[in-house]
């Protein structure tokens, strides 16, 4: 027997807002900076013009940050301000004029990063220039005010998925311990309908697979009690009249029909429970091969088996149009005469058969079906008419439905009984 972890769900749960946090904290750490880092160079460029366009052009008269180096050039003479040596380790001034090729723009100084902005008026170029700190400072700075923000929100949305998990879990649970009782009909098996959801659905989906198993049981049961039934009667005359005969109160001549006629009725009770179990597996391994059948030719043949058994009734076929049905030989005969052979038992004067273009209806002149007996006429060795049991019209509806035709029963207004054959619609 399979032993199921408790709370599997859950773990896995866990273990997925475990790896979500570190996506997202690898993102804020990694990803979100490097996306950022345009903006923050954008702003740090902002930051070195502005000073340029105040400055005089004495550098030491108007000093405007500790963190900008100021360069002037003019012609040959260059001027820096005081602080380049805090600014940028081990300057070499002339090196440095060689980087600022552009308006604006950063280069590596000795394994640094340096950004610089130039303006330039009256043939001096001057020259604002810093170091990355102020971008490594609006880094923290971000994610300073990011990194709370992301956690609080993180540990709220975790315990919302944990009682989440928690309530699915439980109801999972109770779904498994309704299919562990499936059979126990004392169990409680109650739906909850507070939440209309996918559970929900799947609870309801177990309610009718119990409900149709419990049919299904009981059909089984019923069923086995009528073929019990069926099967004895004829077995129980057999023997009666084998025993009258060895107790010499009947003679061989008179006791060997009826046995006879017994054993042939047992023996077409066997044959026809053997043929309904074998249409199971005929649609199961789809053996089924679909073809067009002349209806006509297969109801003329069986009319022709069947007119001798009751001479006094009138059977005919009337083709009121040319129709295409299909299906195979052997099971349209299987159908016609299993519905003949009941239709001659209760029969007064007239069977006919009427093929229409989608339709065969056959019509007998007998007694009305009652309504009890007509919601379960289909059914195998279920009570009928005259309280017979049988298996014919059960092979009826089983034959046509493999052949995707269905069949319904209707009563005439007085007397007479009609059952018609129709194609399904989703067929050709």
């Amino acid at each position: 027997m399979k032993r199921y972890v408790r709370g599997k769900l859950f773990h896995q749960l866990i273990l997925i807002v475990v790896l979500s946090g570190a996506i997202i904290l690898l993102s804020l750490g990694v990803l979100l900076p490097r996306n950022l880092l345009p903006v923050y160079e954008k702003n740090l460029y902002n930051y070195l013009k502005q000073p340029l366009e105040l400055v005089s052009d004495d550098i030491e008269e108007n000093p405007i940050s500790d963190e900008i180096v100021y360069i002037y050039m003019y012609e040959d003479m260059i001027s820096v301000s005081d602080n380049l040596n805090s600014i940028v380790k081990h300057a070499d001034v002339y090196r440095l004029i060689n980087y600022f090729t552009a308006k604006y723009g950063k280069f590596y100084y000795k394994a640094h990063v340096y950004y610089y902005y130039t303006s330039e008026t009256d043939q001096v170029k001057r020259v604002a220039l810093t170091n990355d700190s102020y971008i490594k400072e609006a880094r923290e700075d971000s994610l300073h005010s990011v990194f709370p923000i992301v956690f609080v929100t993180m540990l709220v949305v975790s315990l919302l998925l944990v009682l989440w998990s928690t309530l699915v879990v439980r109801r999972i649970e109770r779904l498994k311990k309704k299919i562990d009782h499936i059979d126990d009909d004392k169990y409680d098996h109650s739906i909850d309908d507070s939440m209309q959801d996918e559970i929900h659905s799947l609870e309801l989906a177990i309610e009718d697979m119990r409900l149709s198993l419990k049919n299904q049981e009981e059909y089984r049961n019923q069923m086995y009690q009528n073929i019990s039934h069926d099967f004895k009667t004829p077995l129980t005359v057999i023997k009666s009249y084998i025993e009258a005969v060895e107790d010499e109160v009947e003679d061989t001549k008179t006791a060997l029909p009826i046995i006879k006629d017994q054993a042939l009725k047992l023996e077409n009770k066997v044959h026809s429970l053997l043929y309904l179990n074998k249409l199971d597996y005929i649609r199961e391994m789809n053996l089924i091969q679909m073809e067009e059948v002349d209806i006509k030719r297969i109801l003329d043949a069986s009319i022709e088996k069947f007119k001798y058994y009751n001479k006094d009734l009138e059977m005919k076929v009337n083709v009121l149009a040319n129709g295409k049905f299909y299906g195979t030989v052997d099971s349209w005969e299987t159908v016609i005469d299993n519905l003949l052979n009941n239709f001659i038992r209760y029969a007064e004067k007239e069977i006919r058969v009427t093929i229409k273009r989608n339709q065969i209806i056959f019509y007998n002149d007998g007694p009305n079906i009652s309504s009890d007996l007509l919601e379960a006429i289909f059914i195998p060795f279920r009570k009928g008419v005259k309280g017979e049991f049988g298996l014919g019209l059960s092979i009826v509806k089983k034959t046509l439905s493999y052949m995707h035709y269905d069949i319904r029963v209707k009563n005439h207004t007085k007397t007479g009984v009609s059952f018609v054959i129709t194609k399904e619609k989703d067929t050709k």
